[in-house]
């Protein structure tokens, strides 16, 4: 088992300081730091030097890491080989994802999962991509799925593998009688001078569809701000602009709106990936998870995208 201290060392890598790391894995600031001492004292090197007025990981720490991370991949690997050669997976097994994923894409996969592993106890957590990388970087999860934003680790990052499931299409939404709905063809430059209503600032909705419109050629006019797509529709609804909706997401036939398919290369899309840790794409209940969450993202969104 790796020292729970190298994990510590990670947390304090990933939020850049001693308090933020203790807040995200539910610690004290002093048993973070103590970790970090005993760890430090164990290895004969200095881990953390002060840096203006927080902290920042010695060259030491960092060789650390970069062993870490390999040995991690090693553990899953491990575990893995272990699982396959068991009668019946048992234990826990946990599952995260944002929020259209934890509507749309895991409870089929959680069920499935449940019904053939009864022995093994299913647990879901919706959180943003971000939160995801964290949870399983902490042992809090097993398997995430995740969208692709600037904030997302590389694919080459040592500590995750990760592996795309679907391109979500991202399809614009306008007022019932809006002039955009009488045209055959809509790219999303059409709707460059348009307001829209985004999503919070830094949220990854919001980072969706400044990616989505620069790609298109423009920056958007951030009339409103909303971080539910209810609330969207029902700005939308009144005219006060437009949203940009994946197609996942469903649209309230309460409110008068029109969702209209967008044309133009690239069309605009959201990539989710399935996110484990390194070493453990091969362990026999993501590997089932995995081949759940391809048929029901298949069913939801066939080939081509009718």
């Amino acid at each position: 088992m790796i020292d729970p201290k190298l994990k510590v060392l990670q947390m304090v890598d990933r939020y850049g300081g001693v308090t933020a790391a203790a807040e995200a894995m539910r610690y004290t600031p002093s048993a973070v730091s103590y970790q970090l001492r005993q760890l430090a004292e164990q290895l004969g090197v200095q881990l953390i030097e002060p840096s203006g007025r927080g902290i920042q990981l010695t060259a030491a720490a960092r060789i650390l890491l970069r062993h870490t991370a390999v040995l991690q991949a090693q553990w899953e690997q491990a575990r893995s080989e272990l699982a396959a050669n068991a009668e019946e997976p048992s234990g826990s097994f946990t599952l995260c994802g944002f929020s259209t994923a934890a509507t749309h894409l895991l409870p089929p996969a959680a069920a499935a999962l449940r019904d053939h592993n009864p022995r093994l106890g299913i647990r879901l957590i919706e959180a943003e991509p971000v939160r995801c990388f964290e949870l399983l970087l902490a042992g809090e999860a097993d398997l995430g799925l995740v969208v692709v934003t600037p904030d997302s680790p590389p694919l080459n990052d040592a500590r995750f593998d990760q592996q795309p499931l679907l391109d979500d299409p991202l399809d614009l939404v306008v007022q019932a009688d809006h002039p955009l709905t009488a045209r055959r063809r809509v790219s999303l430059a059409d709707a460059a001078r348009e307001p829209w209503i985004l999503g919070t600032p830094g949220s990854t909705y919001h980072q969706l569809v400044i990616t989505a419109c620069m790609a298109a050629g423009f920056t958007p006019d951030m009339a409103h701000q909303a971080d539910e797509w209810e609330t969207g529709q029902a700005m939308v609804a009144q005219g006060l602009g437009v949203i940009l909706v994946p197609r996942l997401a469903r649209i309230d036939t309460e409110w008068p709106v029109t969702r209209i398919r967008l044309s133009g290369e690239p069309a605009p899309a959201r990539r989710i990936l399935v996110a484990t840790r390194k070493g453990a794409a091969q362990h026999p209940v993501v590997a089932q998870a995995l081949g759940f969450l391809r048929t029901t993202a298949a069913e939801l969104l066939p080939a081509g995208h009718p």
